[in-house]
């Protein structure tokens, strides 16, 4: 299986290809079009800030590479806010793969803290379909996050987590996927996530 993951300038790309190994999958670390497009899987993830990634992105025109991809692509933390529709982070319009915006946490009490750091629990829907990213996960696991902003609940939510507010801990939509936790980060929830991805 051919896995390629998008190179471009966020950070944490590296715990990503660690774990993708731990599967035994060696995967492919690239800002290349053809090499995007010819993959099995491809893996958009990262840390970062979004106008600064959004301006590489269009700078070497993987913007309409990733949007166009029609194989599973698995946005991870900044990759899934990259690919909602605008992200009040540098008022930065984004790729536009989930009609959404990405809106930053707005602390309501002394306590809350962003950004949002540890673990927090995943919750599902049960009167929708169960997103193929989770089969086999239970209702209330934990998975690890670290970020300021976030998407709202809505039509392409997978799963919802709840700090400061109930948002969209995953999205879905088509042969797009993405998690605002880190799975490479959440032991062995996070593993059995990405084997699902690899299992599509």
């Amino acid at each position: 299986m051919q896995v390629a993951i998008v190179q471009y300038n966020a950070g944490n790309i590296y715990s990503v290809i660690h774990a993708l190994k731990r599967l035994g999958v060696e995967p492919q670390l690239t800002d290349d079009a053809a090499a995007l497009r010819s993959a099995d899987r491809v893996l958009f993830p990262g840390q970062g800030e979004a106008r600064q990634a959004m301006s590489y992105l269009r700078e070497h025109g993987l913007d309409s590479v990733i949007a166009s991809l029609r194989q599973p692509v698995l946005g991870i933390c900044i990759g899934q806010q990259l690919m909602c529709s605008h992200s009040e982070e540098g008022d930065t319009t984004c790729l536009g793969i989930f009609d959404e915006q990405v809106r930053r946490f707005q602390p309501q009490r002394h306590e809350d803290k962003v950004p949002h750091m540890g673990w927090n629990q995943l919750h599902f829907d049960d009167s929708r379909e169960r997103c193929p990213l989770f089969h086999g996960i239970d209702e209330g696991a934990y998975v690890y996050f670290v970020h300021s902003y976030y998407v709202p609940l809505c039509q392409a939510t997978a799963a919802k987590t709840d700090y400061i507010t109930p948002y969209s801990a995953a999205l879905w939509h088509n042969n797009f996927y993405a998690t605002q936790f880190h799975p490479e980060k959440s032991g062995a929830v996070g593993e059995h996530i990405l084997r699902n991805f690899l299992e599509l």
